[in-house]
């Protein structure tokens, strides 16, 4: 496991998600794995006692998930939110759109450790919320990806 030295940087919600997530795994999810453990043990002969095994391996999954939680917490710092509806910040919710296209696609600037890609949950750190911090409507950025160079253009920010 990682360590993480550094404050990180959350939104208020962001955290919140992560004291919850905490919560679950330690009050309900850990306790029930446990009880796996020890009734998998109970079947006998441990070192051909798969049900044994796969329920050490899911305990200790979420006992590094659980440390890494606990870690987070700890080093979490509450950001303000932007509340401008002028310049992009932590909580903005930004809709750009690439150079040429006109689809457009909304994204929510968060702290590094709730970013969700899939949901459009784009950290502050990553190469496109950096690229978007502190920019205004119709400005352009450009995001270094991979493939290249991309070119964004900002529609609206909310």
């Amino acid at each position: 496991m990682k360590l993480i030295k550094q404050q990180i940087e959350l939104t208020k919600e962001g955290l919140d998600e992560l004291q919850t997530e905490l919560t679950e795994l330690v009050e309900h999810k850990l306790p029930a794995t446990i009880l796996r453990v020890t009734k998998a043990r109970e079947h006998g002969d441990l070192s051909e006692n798969a049900e044994y095994h796969s329920a050490r391996d899911d305990q200790q999954l979420l006992q590094a998930r659980i440390d890494e939680l606990q870690e987070i917490v700890s080093k979490a710092k509450v950001i303000k939110q932007t509340k401008s509806n002028l310049k992009v910040g932590v909580g903005s919710v930004v809709v750009v759109s690439k150079s040429g296209s006109k689809k457009a696609t909304t994204l929510k600037i968060v702290g590094e450790f709730e970013a969700d890609p899939k949901t459009g949950k784009v950290s502050n750190a990553s190469p496109m919320g950096s690229s978007l911090m502190g920019k205004k409507k119709d400005d352009k950025i450009v995001v270094k990806a991979p493939a290249g160079n991309i070119e964004y253009k900002i529609k609206k920010i909310s």
